[in-house]
């Protein structure tokens, strides 16, 4: 019953921008902390950025500055902004919906951000 659908991935130059979406269903989505997280190739998935349900972010330094994490409650979205897009940003970017009490947390399927060079 619970979905996190991504879409906004795509091909773009060094130094373009691409915003990412996740809408969310089946869950009480004003009360879940969302999340962004990717995975390159042979590398370990890492935590990109982070949005509490009162709206308080927090962002890994590689991308502090260059992107921003928000959301709508009315839509059940959360969305990525990424400006200046460096190679090493090509990655998986999967949308996470997590509640700590009780403890829930939720996955979506991915999409794909390639960063030519």
């Amino acid at each position: 019953q619970v979905q996190l659908v991504e879409s906004g991935g795509g091909v773009v130059q060094v130094g373009g921008s691409l915003r990412l979406s996740c809408v969310a269903s089946g869950i009480a989505f004003n009360r879940y902390t969302m999340n962004w997280y990717r995975q390159a190739p042979g590398k370990q998935r890492e935590s990109v950025a982070g949005i509490t349900d009162t709206g308080t972010t927090s962002y890994l330094d590689s991308v502090k500055g260059r992107f921003t994490i928000s959301r709508d409650n009315a839509k059940n979205t959360v969305y990525l902004q990424m400006n200046s897009l460096k190679p090493e940003d090509t990655a998986i970017y999967y949308c996470n919906a997590r509640n700590l009490i009780p403890f829930r947390n939720f996955w979506g399927q991915g999409t794909q951000a390639t960063v030519s060079s």
